[in-house]
């Protein structure tokens, strides 16, 4: 794996551009309700997908950023309006997988095909090529690094699907934190989520339920580190479930992944739209492409 080492463009107030990202799927398409959930009840559900991506968008639009949208098939397939006004309105509309199965419960064959299916709706009803993909669950790890030469033979630009921490759900410890080309000879480039060292340990500082659940001022201060003092811009996501309170609730599921998942979801958009305006962000794309051209 060959680390980029040089220090990222910025935006024309000197800040370093960072990638702003939306995982897209609805409230009972989590991992954390994997095992509660049954994939044949989702369409029996009540979706919120559709207004919870629009109130993202607007929160977007007033703070005038771009993002990229790393959607489910799934979603995409049932909601083609929402993934238009995505791109009408200027931003990257990339693949999550078709229905969020994990990479680690699929091998190669079963992978290859899921990516075609869903880069094959999203280009249809989008109207653009995708070049990104995320996994979901950040499930490209240790246990099924084929996963990188499949998206290399696809052609896709660039992964987000590496999660260099340890975690209960998922996580690769041993990866770079910083963007990698994971297949040698190919131009394909991983950009992992952003972590950040504090007190000689490594934690999650890309959002999600880091984010949401602990206080901003702890966000602030490793997208700071990760710009400032290393040099490099950061990586965010989070979920258009995330800025809606008022979603069902999941009564069956663990305490564990019912705390993680409803913690805080009421200050979620006040937090964003902080974040959204203290420093500088962009679409992945444009990340992937300017990591790349500094890859030796």
């Amino acid at each position: 794996m060959n680390a980029v080492s040089a220090f990222p463009p910025a935006s024309g107030d000197g800040k370093v551009v960072n990638g702003l990202s939306v995982d897209v799927e609805d409230w009972f398409q989590v991992g954390a309700f994997e095992k509660v959930i049954a994939r044949e009840t989702w369409d029996s559900l009540e979706c919120r997908v559709e207004a919870n991506c629009d109130r993202v968008l607007a929160l977007f639009d007033a703070a005038g950023v771009k993002a990229t949208f790393f959607t489910l098939g799934w979603v995409a397939a049932r909601y083609p309006a929402v993934m238009r006004r995505i791109v009408a309105q200027g931003h990257e509309l990339a693949s999550h997988g078709w229905d969020h199965a994990r990479v680690v419960t699929l091998d190669p064959a079963s992978f290859a095909q899921d990516l075609r299916r869903a880069r094959g709706t999203l280009e249809d009803i989008g109207g653009q090529p995708v070049t990104g993909y995320r996994a979901p669950s950040f499930s490209i790890d240790a246990r099924n690094p084929w996963a990188h030469e499949v998206l290399a033979r696809e052609g896709y630009a660039y992964s987000s699907s590496v999660a260099p921490i340890a975690h209960d759900h998922y996580g690769w410890r041993e990866a770079p934190r910083f963007a990698f080309r994971p297949v040698e000879g190919s131009p394909l480039v991983e950009i992992p989520v952003t972590t950040a060292e504090f007190a000689g340990r490594r934690i999650a500082a890309g959002g999600g339920g880091f984010f949401r659940v602990l206080p901003y001022a702890l966000a602030r201060s490793a997208i700071r580190q990760v710009n400032r003092r290393e040099g490099r811009p950061a990586v965010f996501y989070f979920h258009p479930w995330e800025v809606d309170p008022d979603q069902p609730r999941v009564a069956n599921a663990p305490l564990r992944s019912r705390l993680r998942h409803y913690t805080n979801l009421a200050g979620m958009e006040a937090k964003l739209r902080r974040l959204a305006g203290e420093f500088a962000w962009g679409r992945m794309d444009a990340l992937a492409a300017r990591e790349a051209a500094l890859v030796p």
